[in-house]
């Protein structure tokens, strides 16, 4: 890992004909920034300098052609093409695609490679990105493809963190695909994020359940006494904190949230509506479990303000932050460990 006062936080142009290059610009729109981290963009200096103009941000952009030649206190821009690309706000384009894919390898490459630290990706358009040679649901699945651990969507503010059983799958296919296993591998990729990228020591996590009033005792679905209590009680007999099942309607509203580090969600809207709703512009969509940092704005391309010079750069800026606290998070966290095992070697002796 590179020394914590240059941490070069790399950056996907997403999907350019949304508010991917706008937010990326408001975001670095203050020099002050750069004496926090270095910013490597994957994508083309001319377009970059395109949206500069357009969105009249002036910025100053550092073309090279590889992460690794980044230049510390400037805005460095890998040219991950060389052709000019035209652009149509608002517009779901399939060429657009393809160059949000080419940004979003590149810069997995380089972060794999170490040549950045982190990854900030801008949004994608989950259709225009479809080809023969991109066939993921977004962002996560190809990077948990690509990268070590087993991934999980976390969504993270300061006031509420919530992660989720299933994530892009149809309702009707929820239920099936849950099962004790899979609750196990999810809460304890939570539970070893919160230690590790969050300094929680004594993590304590909220389940949600899967049916209305988790079940009313077997009333309205048997998937939770079946499924989630039994393995609620694995955790608690290893000596974790975790609860529930939780009966998702009234949890948030009762603010039972607050007196959880995470809570995890059976299926995506029952998890996402409620954090959106209670953190939106300043929460953080964080790719967790993988061996690498990746982490985005809680929103979507937003074409229909796309080119307008309205979208809110806020939730952009907090991925890059979130992104420099985990990574520093983790360092702090292995030198601790680290610290402690020499401690036990010694003693040993």
């Amino acid at each position: 890992m590179r020394n914590q006062s240059n941490i070069r936080v790399g950056i996907s142009i997403g999907d350019m004909n949304g508010i991917g290059p706008e937010i990326i610009l408001k975001s670095l729109e203050d020099s002050r920034v750069l004496e926090m981290f270095t910013p490597v963009i994957f994508a083309n200096s001319k377009m970059m300098s395109f949206f500069s103009k357009y969105f009249k941000i002036k910025l100053k952009f550092n073309g090279i052609s590889s992460a690794s030649e980044a230049i510390e206190g400037k805005i460095n821009v890998v040219n991950t093409w060389k052709e000019n690309v035209k652009v149509n706000f608002g517009e779901e384009e399939k060429k657009i695609g393809e160059y949000a894919i080419k940004s979003l390898k590149a810069a997995t490459e380089a972060l794999k490679n170490k040549e950045i630290d982190t990854l900030v990706t801008a949004p994608i358009n989950k259709n225009s990105i479809q080809s023969e040679d991109f066939n993921f649901p977004g962002h996560t699945d190809f990077l948990a493809q690509e990268l070590e651990g087993d991934s999980l969507m976390f969504m993270v503010s300061e006031n509420i963190k919530v992660g989720l059983l299933t994530d892009h799958v149809p309702v009707k296919q929820v239920a099936d695909k849950i099962n004790e296993e899979l609750i196990q591998k999810k809460v304890n990729a939570i539970h070893e994020s919160l230690k590790k990228d969050f300094n929680i020591r004594e993590p304590k996590i909220a389940v949600l359940g899967i049916n209305p009033h988790s079940g009313d005792g077997g009333v309205i679905g048997s998937e939770d006494d079946e499924i989630i209590k039994p393995a609620i009680k694995r955790f608690v007999d290893d000596g974790k904190f975790v609860f529930g099942p939780y009966a998702a309607d009234s949890f948030f509203g009762s603010k039972n949230h607050s007196n959880f580090d995470a809570i995890i969600a059976a299926y995506h809207d029952q998890g996402l509506i409620p954090f959106k709703t209670l953190s939106f512009g300043k929460g953080v969509n964080f790719t967790a479990g993988l061996n690498r940092i990746r982490t985005s704005p809680d929103h979507g391309t937003a074409f229909d303000i796309a080119g307008k010079g309205e979208a809110d750069g806020n939730s952009f800026t907090e991925a890059i932050y979130m992104s420099i606290k985990i990574f520093k998070n983790r360092i702090e966290y292995i030198q601790l460990n680290k610290n402690s095992l020499e401690k036990q070697t010694q003693k040993s002796f």
